[in-house]
C-alpha cells in the first residue's frame, strides 16, 4: 500500500475534535477486532487483528498529519509503519513490532498451512487491543474495550 509524504498537523484535542477519518477508522479497527476474537480460524484472526492494528496506525496518521501538496521534491512512498514512528515517536516500538508480523499476516491471508499458531494469534489478538487502547489515549478518545467477553455457562 503506497501512502503518500505526510506532515503533522495540529493534534486534536478532547475527544469531540478528533477528526471523522480518525474517529471512523478506531471504531472500524474495532470491529475488526471483535471479528478476530470470535474467528475459530487461527490465521484469520491473526490477519484480522493485524489489519485492526493498521487501522489504528492509519487514525493516527489521519489526526496527526495531513497530505503535503507540494509536488516539487517527492519522496519515496513509506508503509504506514515507518509514516506513525515519524508522526508518533511514542508508537514507534508499537509501529516495529507490527511492521515485523506483516510478513506473517501476507502468509496466513494466503492461507499458507502452518503460518500462524493459535497461540501467535491469540498473542497479537491481545498486543492489538492494548495498542487500540494506547491509540484512543494518544488522540484523546475515551478507551472502549474491543475485546468482547465470552462467558460460558458452567
Amino acid at each position: 500500500m503506497a501512502i503518500t509524504r505526510m506532515r503533522p498537523a495540529a493534534v486534536p484535542g478532547p475527544a469531540s475534535n478528533t477528526p471523522g477519518p480518525a474517529s471512523n477508522l478506531l471504531t472500524i479497527a474495532r470491529r475488526g477486532l471483535n471479528e478476530a476474537a470470535i474467528s475459530s480460524r487461527p490465521a484469520e484472526r491473526y490477519a484480522s487483528a493485524h489489519l485492526a492494528a493498521l487501522r489504528c496506525a492509519a487514525a493516527v496518521l489521519a489526526a496527526k498529519t495531513r497530505p503535503e501538496l507540494s509536488t516539487a521534491r517527492r519522496r519515496r512512498p513509506r508503509n504506514a509503519w515507518a509514516l506513525l514512528a515519524d508522526v508518533a515517536p511514542e508508537l514507534a516500538e508499537w509501529a516495529a513490532f507490527f511492521s515485523a508480523g506483516a510478513t506473517k499476516r501476507a502468509a496466513a491471508e494466503a492461507g499458507i498451512e502452518g503460518a500462524v499458531s493459535a497461540r501467535d494469534a491469540d498473542d497479537l489478538l491481545r498486543d492489538v487491543e492494548i495498542f487500540l487502547a494506547l491509540v484512543e489515549t494518544t488522540l484523546g478518545v475515551a478507551h472502549q474495550s474491543a475485546l468482547a467477553l465470552h462467558v460460558r455457562a458452567s
